[in-house]
């Protein structure tokens, strides 16, 4: 179901022409920049034009303002995608004329020759918003905008104080003031950002406190002020998207009519109704997917709930009570913002069910430093396993692959757009004694079934073990784990009794029991170094060529794989 963040705003009408200002100058000012970006997370170019309106504002910190209305088809989710939307973005970008995204108005301005799509809208390719906001920067504006914000954490609430100053007369006998509502750091999918789900969405417009197209400002004339306040508060999401309120942004700006923009502002609120001075809350340690190996590096999320910013954190952290280890995070968190810390790798003795404990040092409230939480060890598998892969249809988006421990790939796939819709591909691996991890990407990050074919992958072992039970609803990927005990589960495999000696070598390398095989010997880098083919029952390999270290042995024969790590010594 989705849900639509209701309007909870206490409209305060104070003196709209009062006497006096204390937010803004009465000084003549250039004309600030509002960039409205219209995006969407399956819009493969759009993270290139969030780099560039990010570039802008970070060159113009004070002058330039960003607003990223994500709207359109592209904005549309699929599968487990984040939905950005809001109630308030279809009707701007409706307005703007856009041909395809990313597209972006600067203050809902024409720029006559540049527009995106037909003469005389607004919208403009990411290629123009630096130079059109060039032209905007350079002008005088008629009028002065300001805004202040204080929150509240004890009652939830925003209070914004916003004002316009008229150093000239509008056009417009009547103008319009808005108020946007921004969420930062919000991670998610986002196709085209290579972070999977955790591309990091900016300035994200989650509400317009004063509706669709802004409150009357009726005195527009040389020397009235407009002066208001409004009361915002703040619902616990946006379409299910938690809302965190210490990455809450306000931009401002006034209109002529429901267009231009001829200045704006923009500010992140003061927080307020914090108990104490210094308190660290860990909040959470990420979730560990179910693994066989014997370290993992854990994620814990922290966030600042005193007054004081905070610079730096004293982490501990051990699994199974095992010997702690600790680590020293430093940088900037002011009051309610918040972290995700990458703790480095820790050693563990596996046991069914794992348990990983952090605590930061004592502060002004101790109740909130420390959590746990728990992973369990992956599934014990035969040596043989079988992947079903049906693609979906786009299989040029699909690609996979198995890796050891090591790091090698052992065994990789990928295809292309003449490899069929909705085509079943069966595999044959056999693997030595090792943990293996399996991944699966998708370029375009919406998984290979539901909204363009009902592709999906299965994998399982001879013995019908299940890895990864039939799905393709995963986004851009996923990655599992399972430990290979080595042994075969095939009786009739045609590659059930290959052996390699010795092993370790310095010398030459005896594979037996690979009559009419293939056999490949990459080193740690997937680098092939030698190829044999048409093999007789027992060859011999010289390696003492080789610079010591592991290497993998893969072997094809009837249609089924096997792989063998041997090491190369001096």
């Amino acid at each position: 179901m989705k849900k639509k963040v209701t309007l909870a705003v206490l409209f305060s009408f104070v003196g709209i022409c009062a006497s006096a200002q204390t937010i803004v100058s009465t000084t003549p000012e250039n004309r600030k920049v509002i960039l409205e970006e219209f995006t969407g997370v399956n819009c493969t170019f759009c993270p290139d034009g969030h780099a560039i309106a990010q570039a802008l504002q970070d060159n113009n910190p004070e002058n330039i303002f960003l607003v990223n209305i994500h709207s359109g088809g592209y904005a549309t989710p699929n599968g487990n995608q984040p939905d950005f939307r809001t109630q308030w973005g279809e009707a701007i970008d409706g307005q703007s004329g856009l041909a395809g995204y990313p597209a972006g108005t600067i203050n809902r301005q024409n720029f006559p020759g540049q527009e995106q799509g037909n003469a005389g809208t607004t919208a403009l390719g990411r290629g123009a918003w630096a130079s059109a906001a060039s032209t905007v920067l350079d002008q005088g504006s008629y009028v002065n905008v300001g805004v202040q914000a204080v929150l509240n954490v004890q009652t939830n609430t925003m209070v914004i104080d916003v004002e316009a100053y008229y150093t000239g007369n509008s056009p417009e006998a009547t103008n319009k003031f808005n108020v946007a509502i921004l969420q930062n750091n919000t991670l998610g999918a986002q196709v085209g950002g290579n972070m999977g789900d955790n591309y990091n969405h900016m300035h994200r417009l989650i509400d317009m406190v004063t509706g669709q197209w802004g409150v009357d400002i009726t005195n527009t004339t040389a020397g009235s002020l407009y002066s208001n306040q409004f009361t915002y508060s703040i619902p616990a999401d946006n379409n299910g998207i938690a809302i965190e309120v210490g990455e809450l942004e306000v931009v401002v700006f006034v209109t002529e009519t429901t267009q231009l923009i001829p200045s704006g502002s923009g500010t992140y609120p003061t927080i307020t109704g914090l108990d104490n001075a210094n308190d660290v809350n860990l909040r959470s340690i990420a979730d560990v997917e179910a693994t066989c190996a014997s370290s993992v590096s854990p994620s814990i999320n922290i966030q600042n709930l005193g007054q004081n910013e905070i610079t730096s954190v004293e982490i501990a952290y051990d699994i199974n009570g095992g010997t702690p280890q600790t680590y020293t995070w430093t940088g900037s968190l002011t009051s309610l913002q918040s972290t995700d810390i990458a703790l480095p790798e820790i050693d563990f003795t596996p046991q069914a069910t794992n348990t990983i404990n952090a605590s930061v040092a004592n502060d002004d409230l101790n109740d909130n430093n420390q959590t746990s939480t728990s992973f369990d060890s992956s599934l014990e598998t035969a040596g043989t396993i079988e992947l079903t892969v049906t693609t979906d249809d786009y299989p040029q988006e699909l690609s996979w692959e198995f890796r050891g421990s090591a790091g090698t790939v052992l065994e990789s796939e990928s295809y292309n757009a003449n490899s069929g819709d909705e085509v079943t591909f069966e595999y044959t691996f056999n693997f030595d004694d090792d943990c293996i991890t399996f991944s699966a990407f998708d370029s375009y990050g919406d998984g290979i079934c539901c909204a363009y074919g009902e592709g999906g992958i299965e994998l399982k072992d001879a013995n019908g073990v299940v890895v990864y039970p039939f799905n393709g609803d995963y986004g851009s990927g996923f990655s599992v784990q399972f430990d290979s005990d080595g042994v075969l589960g095939l009786e009739d495999n045609s590659l059930a009794t290959v052996n390699l000696y010795p092993n370790p070598t310095s010398s030459k390398l005896t594979i037996s029991n690979v009559e009419n095989a293939t056999i490949e010997i990459y080193n740690i880098l997937g680098q092939v170094m030698t190829i044999k083919t048409n093999t007789s029952n027992q060859e011999t390999i010289d390696v003492s060529g080789f610079a010591a270290g592991a290497y993998m042995a893969k072997i094809f024969n009837a249609g089924v794989t096997t792989t063998k790590k041997f090491v190369v010594i001096k």
